[in-house]
């Protein structure tokens, strides 16, 4: 049952959350987003207030309410769609908040397991998103082909798609990288070919490689590879706009 909430107590309840040495700690980890609008309340305490505003029946009324004044809020409703259990509402739910993503690690916490229970209907969504030219929404949509297509359900037609995304955004390549880092892990051979054959961009190519290296799910021999295969000349063109990010992705 859908209960009306009250924004200035939520946010006010916020508030009372913050913590102000994480709070500067964190703007640096986002730079995209202006300091004014972020709070400084950690991600477990909006976990506990996702679960509350469920009980208290106040979560609908929430979701329907954008844009939010506060990054914490907009965290907060990427936790509250990824427990949303109908496929078709979570998918509106998604296709409704994208547009308000402004950054990475509110783009990385909506991560809503439901959709992987209609893979063909959630590929579809993907190449939608992979299209949209929206750097988050993008960015996203290589997110759930990492999450979910990378084991059993792998396709040579997944890494294709990823690879066809062209941005000269950070964050997308970002996703880019951290998404063939994760194939060379789980489909070594599938996806090597990508990098014996330069098919990807020089910061891309270089990228993926130095996390794959760093992983400790690649084996020992094929790192070995790996290294034989980077590249001396052609360095990025896109650089990171804050160090921090590459390390937390």
């Amino acid at each position: 049952m859908s209960t009306e909430y009250d924004g200035d107590v939520l946010h006010a309840r916020l508030l009372s959350l913050r913590d102000e040495a994480y709070r500067q700690f964190h703007c640096r980890l986002i730079p995209d987003v202006d300091p004014a609008r972020v709070i400084g309340v950690r991600t477990p305490q909006l976990r506990a207030l996702a679960r509350e505003l469920e009980r208290t029946g106040e979560a609908e009324a929430f979701l329907r309410q954008q844009p939010h004044q506060s990054y914490e809020e907009n965290n907060l409703h990427g936790i509250l769609i990824s427990r949303i259990r109908s496929f078709d509402v979570c998918l509106t739910s998604v296709d409704e908040f994208l547009p308000h993503v402004d950054n990475w690690a509110t783009c990385d916490m909506l991560s809503p397991s439901v959709l992987a229970r209609q893979p063909q209907r959630l590929l579809e969504a993907v190449d939608r998103w992979l299209h949209s030219g929206e750097p988050y929404t993008v960015r996203f949509g290589i997110g759930r082909l990492m999450a979910h297509f990378l084991d059993e359900q792998f396709s040579p037609a997944y890494p294709e798609m990823v690879a066809a995304v062209q941005s000269d955004k950070y964050y997308v390549n970002m996703m880019r990288a951290w998404y063939f880092a994760t194939a060379l892990a789980k489909q070594y051979e599938a996806v090597l070919p990508y990098f014996a054959e330069q098919r990807l961009d020089s910061w891309t190519h270089q990228k993926a490689i130095q996390k794959a290296v760093e992983s400790f799910r690649v084996a020992p021999e094929h790192k070995q590879a790996l290294r034989a295969l980077r590249r001396t000349a052609g360095r990025a063109k896109v650089q990171p706009t804050n160090n921090q990010e590459e390390t937390t992705c």
